[in-house]
């Protein structure tokens, strides 16, 4: 049905009509996203879940939904370049726009405890992710449920670590707690806005790309990872404003685990599928010299001083965001 909508926009007004529901995709992810974790705490605080679990878990989930539902989908429409872009994309875009830009407005002190788990299990999966990639250029399934596993663990250790440092995983109280019925409806509405948006993203954004002959990769690497990474970027803005830039850091590296572990171990399971190569440089793939280099690059530069001195730097952040503007100035020109 939804798949037919798209298709009859681009008839009846051409490129117009699948930008127009591209951006339709754009906010329902968000918005869907909004009051899918807004019900789901809302029902744990119900039922007295532990705030300390529900904010490991229920709300870091929801944060990612975006990603999810966006490389699900396109994985089971065998749109592989897409799922496999916007998992690469994401963490790039997390990292060195996202973060990079709170870091270069308001450089602050890091609990140094907090951020060691998730930057390790971040490049513990990140090293098999690329592993598989450069030596076996196919994602199967078992490498999907293994990233699948590896998602199950870090949210077990994640747990653990909460339960042992509560002082570290605090989540605000909501003022006034809503129903269980008007949590319940947040619930649904909010996975059906999700379900929604990420096929209208995917559908008129694979038309977008091939009316302007960019490849699908370089679309999931840029546009959809920008805006499935929306959500991140409302948590960053909202901490700076409130003084608290350096609390959006634990958020980030926290999507970027999902999105190596969680959004691609989904969408290689659900349908197995080549590394892309739509894009080449000297007969070799660029996802492979471009893409995933600078993943780990981004990461080291942002996490590895933090982690070592307990201080972002202004410097961290402007490098950042100058390797992320010629990121994407590559992908459209290089």
């Amino acid at each position: 049905m939804l798949e037919f909508v798209s298709t009859w926009a681009f008839e009846r007004f051409g490129l117009a009509g699948s930008i127009i529901l591209f951006v339709i995709g754009l906010a329902a992810l968000i918005k869907g996203g909004d009051w899918f974790v807004d019900g789901s705490v809302g029902i744990a605080k119900k039922f007295h879940v532990p705030e300390l679990l529900i904010g490991a878990t229920v709300v870091s989930i929801g944060t990612t939904l975006p990603e999810v539902m966006v490389s699900a989908t396109s994985a089971a429409k065998g749109i592989s370049s897409i799922a496999y872009g916007n998992a690469i994309g994401s963490v790039i875009c997390n990292t060195a726009l996202i973060a990079a830009l709170t870091v270069a407005i308001r450089p602050s002190g890091i609990n140094k405890k907090a951020l060691t788990l998730p930057v390790v299990c971040f490049f513990v999966a990140a090293a098999f992710y690329a592993g598989v990639a450069y030596f076996k250029r196919e994602f199967t399934r078992p490498v999907g449920i293994i990233l699948l596993v590896m998602f199950v663990i870090y949210m077990a250790l994640t747990v653990l670590h909460a339960k042992r440092h509560p002082d570290e995983a605090d989540l605000e109280e909501e003022e006034g707690a809503s129903s269980v019925a008007k949590s319940i409806v947040l619930l649904i509405v909010g996975a059906a806005l999700i379900a929604i948006g990420a096929n209208f993203l995917v559908d008129n954004g694979t038309v977008i790309a091939r009316s302007f002959g960019v490849p699908e990769t370089v679309i999931g690497l840029t546009f959809v990872a920008l805006g499935t990474s929306l959500p991140e970027l409302v948590t960053a803005i909202t901490s700076l404003v409130k003084g608290h830039g350096a609390l959006s850091l634990g958020n980030v590296i926290g999507a970027n685990v999902f999105n190596l572990v969680l959004v691609s171990g989904m969408a290689v399971t659900i349908k197995p599928f080549a590394l892309p190569a739509e894009k080449l440089i000297g007969g070799m793939n660029a996802s492979l010299i471009v893409d995933l280099p600078v993943m780990f690059a981004v990461m080291a530069i942002l996490t590895i001083p933090a982690v070592i001195t307990g201080k972002l730097k202004r410097w961290q952040g402007i490098t950042l965001l100058a390797i992320y503007a010629a990121f994407v100035a590559f992908q459209f020109i290089g």
